[in-house]
């Protein structure tokens, strides 16, 4: 083994703008670092106590990446003498481009459960666009050829957004989208998502018993809203085949609440809002007023004794994902939703 590590400083570096925990930068700057040819076989790295203070992260930090580089073979350790690079070949090892819309719980549960299925047959790298098709393009521009697979959430909003101008650009590659499927794009690519027009359409069939003590329903769904219009065609769909007045609202801090109303909302901000109104005319959910909430979190189960869901398997949609990369068998799988019927309607 031999010490030199008046360079290596050079190669890693941490970003803290990247939504990319530290312990991943820190094992991807390595990774590439070795891939590149920066750092040789049997070259002494930095100790954790010199890692920990030349990039101003834990301890517990850096032994986290060492532990990480040394479960997928990259790195060795000798007792007393500390951490190398080892002699795997990493040339074929899978590298894999993360894109995720937006952070929330459920993206966290998405994120945690393919990193956790993928283990130690891949390298992430992840970033988060804030579902502004812009600065989708410019970081997926920039990775073109950096990655074996890209594994993206397409959620934009702005309506004029064409995603798969720029994906077809990723020919040879590998692409997996999550939670929605996109038309017209070609190449090596897998999905795995939620058919959002027939699940919102089967789950309001399956609340029907329910739904039928009140006249109206009306799904807030902001003008400049992410979620896909798929969800609006499968609403009006149940609404005039079971004969129901609906209405779709874009501002439900403008909406004025009535008795034998059901609302649909899709995100938590608005459902704030909305629960303020209810608690202002004091209607009585599940009575007089009803409501039905995207997305299941544990909170929701205690609120107003129990708030109606609508939710996919985000822990499902990581998982597949992530075995498509371990079993190199790219698929198109749609993840069943759940409903929740709680006391709210």
């Amino acid at each position: 083994m031999r010490k030199d590590i008046s360079n290596i400083y050079q190669v890693l570096k941490i970003d803290e703008q990247s939504i990319t925990p530290k312990y991943m930068q820190v094992t991807n700057a390595i990774f590439n670092a070795i891939r590149h040819g920066h750092l040789k076989e049997k070259y002494l790295l930095p100790s954790i106590s010199d890692l920990s203070f030349e990039l101003d992260i834990s301890r517990d930090t850096a032994e986290k990446a060492y532990r990480n580089l040394k479960k997928m073979g990259i790195i060795d350790s000798v007792p007393g003498k500390g951490y190398f690079v080892g002699s795997r070949k990493i040339d074929n090892m899978n590298r894999v481009l993360l894109m995720f819309n937006k952070l929330s719980h459920h993206k966290k549960i998405i994120y945690d459960a393919f990193a956790d299925t993928l283990g130690d047959f891949g390298m992430i790298d992840f970033y988060i666009y804030n579902n502004d098709y812009n600065l989708f393009q410019k970081i997926l521009k920039g990775k073109m050829d950096d990655y074996t697979y890209y594994v993206i959430i397409p959620h934009f909003t702005d309506s004029n957004s064409s995603p798969q101008e720029i994906l077809n650009r990723l020919q040879g590659k590998n692409l997996i989208l999550l939670d929605k499927n996109l038309d017209n794009v070609t190449g090596k690519v897998g999905a795995v998502f939620e058919d959002f027009e027939k699940d919102i359409y089967n789950a309001l069939v399956e609340a029907n018993d329910r739904l039928s003590k009140y006249n109206t329903l009306k799904i807030i769904f902001p003008k400049n809203s992410y979620y896909p219009k798929e969800i609006l065609r499968g609403f009006v769909k149940f609404c005039v085949n079971f004969a129901f007045s609906y209405k779709i609202v874009e501002d439900i801090a403008r909406e004025h609440l009535k008795n034998g109303e059901v609302y649909i909302n899709l995100m938590d901000d608005d459902l704030v809002i909305l629960l303020q109104k209810v608690k202002e005319t004091k209607l009585i959910p599940g009575k007089e007023i009803g409501i039905i909430s995207y997305n299941e979190t544990p909170v929701k189960e205690f609120i107003l004794n129990g708030i109606t869901t609508i939710s996919t398997n985000f822990t499902e949609i990581g998982n597949i994902a992530a075995k498509m990369i371990r079993e190199n068998n790219l698929g198109n799988i749609s993840v069943d939703f759940k409903l929740t019927i709680r006391a709210s309607l």
